[in-house]
């Protein structure tokens, strides 16, 4: 009963809807619970087409996932043939309703202009709660006076050769964030140093005697120092593992075809974490400063570490690709003779004697947009994509992708901020065409143009930035008024206020509203959240 009132509290706050269906098991997601009913009227999505920052296309089978837009939209049938109209591009957001994202966050998306044949982004917006495991002391702790943690939760992700993996992502990754953090709950309201190590569980085996093992001592003298904010930072990177994990064994029975890029921002005991592992992006824009809060992870920014993989296992490239980088193809005829290259431990260019295995296709070729890790995709984090072959070939990609994100953290506390103050979180559709300077003097243009106390500026916010790097429809395209061409590709964005009124009061009230039925939810009350009227 304890932990239908805590979901149900959770969902509401979140979205305003009924609770979700309960996860047979307590510790792991269940996702066949998490995926959505199928819309009336929605279409099927087919095989994916490539794109920037997409793999070539496979050969993949017809999707068993219909269609599906976030839940926090609340379109109708009619409201997702709108959003799946590749012609007016009509940008979506929550309706104004009253019942608005948590922490007044502002969100809208827009699909492509045809490059594949849905939007391929997905979004999720949650307040999660988190029950301890267990006590650090190994004494199972009584369910009265528990007291659990509640943490924010936003994440765009972006699809790529299908829109499985995204979707999947979009229902599950926070849930295991939430099973990371459980055995953290009491070690995160301890201000005392995390214990190294936890008691055993119950019928765990007994631990093996190490008294015959010899070491230097000298370099175990004194302890790392383990903050509490690297262990959140640690909980984030595993549940990216688990959620890669899950998503390589159910990609068949689910069909979660392609891959995703995910940026995710969680919120916990004053601190802002974004995880980035892809090419999406997130600025912070406060008091017109810009403080860059993620980076890309493309074949050009993360070269050495795809050079040094392919290096140590040349067999991952199956005599078909060099691990070494020229300015261009080598051709044949320029055999013997001495050619610029640079390989995982150059960041500068020298001259090397071209040899028969030097004519062999690049591992990273391409520049911007257009490089690519083996001639097939241009990003190199993310989650999914355990299928992808090299084009017309059985070599796998994955080994070079890698899952786990960066994650920086920003502290709440440490500054003043004002209901200017944002967080922006966007897709590469937003950032191929607009700058981080452009997105602040839009921050800026729009948010004066509305009372600090509005909370709909911040919707209003992020539909202009939607709509400035859609542009308008002209010229047989899409124009931004510059006469450049706007973004094809799928835009979704995200605007979280960093302070000022209403950003969270409504939360607030429901957590006060929870505690009623809930006593021990108390914890739930983050102390470093202004409580405002």
């Amino acid at each position: 009963m304890l932990n239908r009132v805590r979901s149900a509290v959770a969902h509401l706050v979140s979205s305003g809807g009924a609770p979700p269906p309960r996860s047979k098991s307590p510790d792991l997601p269940n996702t066949t619970s998490a995926l959505p009913a199928a819309p009336p009227e929605a279409p099927r999505s087919p095989p994916a087409r490539a794109g920037s920052g997409s793999a070539v296309p496979v050969k993949t089978a017809e999707a068993r996932a219909s269609f599906s837009r976030p839940t926090f939209l609340q379109l109708s049938p009619g409201g997702l043939r709108r959003a799946d109209d590749h012609t007016g591009r009509a940008v979506q957001s929550p309706p104004d309703t009253g019942r608005r994202l948590p922490w007044s966050t502002g969100y809208a998306e827009v699909i492509n202009a045809g490059k594949s044949r849905h939007n391929e982004d997905q979004a999720c917006c949650e307040v999660v709660y988190v029950e301890g495991r267990r006590s650090v002391s190994g004494v199972p702790r009584e369910p009265s006076r528990g007291q659990g943690l509640c943490f924010y939760y936003w994440g765009l992700f972006d699809g790529h050769a299908g829109g499985g993996a995204a979707e999947m992502a979009s229902r599950l990754l926070h849930r295991h964030i939430r099973e990371q953090l459980k055995d953290l709950v009491e070690i995160l309201q301890d201000p005392s140093p995390p214990p190294v190590c936890l008691p055993s569980t119950p019928g765990a085996p007994a631990p093996l005697d190490s008294s015959h093992l010899v070491g230097p001592q000298s370099c175990w003298s004194s302890q790392k120092e383990v903050t509490h904010e690297s262990m959140v930072v640690g909980a984030i990177e595993n549940a990216f593992q688990l959620m890669d994990e899950q998503m390589a064994r159910e990609r068949r029975g689910h069909q979660v075809e392609g891959g995703c890029c995910a940026l995710v921002v969680v919120y916990l005991l004053g601190k802002i974490y974004v995880a980035n592992a892809g090419d999406s992006r997130a600025i912070i824009v406060r008091n017109g400063e810009i403080i860059p809060m993620s980076r890309e992870f493309t074949p050009e920014t993360e070269r050495q570490r795809l050079q040094l993989l392919g290096f140590l296992k040349p067999e991952l490239l199956g005599g078909e690709f060099t691990h070494l980088e020229f300015p261009r193809r080598v051709q044949s005829k320029e055999l013997g003779q001495r050619m610029l290259y640079r390989d995982q431990n150059m960041t500068g260019w020298a001259y090397k004697k071209i040899e028969l295995e030097d004519l062999r296709f690049p591992l990273v070729c391409g520049e911007g947009k257009k490089a690519r890790v083996m001639a097939t995709i241009g990003v190199t984090r993310g989650l999914g994509d355990h299928n992808l072959k090299v084009c017309s070939s059985t070599l796998p990609i994955k080994p070079f992708l890698s899952c786990f994100p960066e994650v920086q953290v920003y502290d709440l506390t440490q500054y003043e901020h004002c209901p200017d103050d944002v967080l922006v979180l966007g897709t590469d559709g937003l950032w191929d065409v607009t700058s981080d300077c452009e997105v602040a003097a839009t921050v800026d243009r729009v948010l004066s143009a509305y009372e600090p106390n509005d909370c709909s500026r911040y919707t209003a916010l992020a539909q202009a930035l939607v709509l400035g790097a859609r542009g308008t429809p002209r010229d047989r395209g899409w124009r931004l008024p510059n006469n450049k061409l706007g973004s094809g590709d799928d835009i979704s964005v995200f605007i979280i206020p960093l302070g000022g009124p209403g950003s969270y009061s409504r939360v607030i009230r429901w957590c006060r509203l929870s505690q009623r039925f809930q006593p021990d939810l108390s914890g739930a009350l983050d102390p470093h959240i202004p409580v405002l009227s």
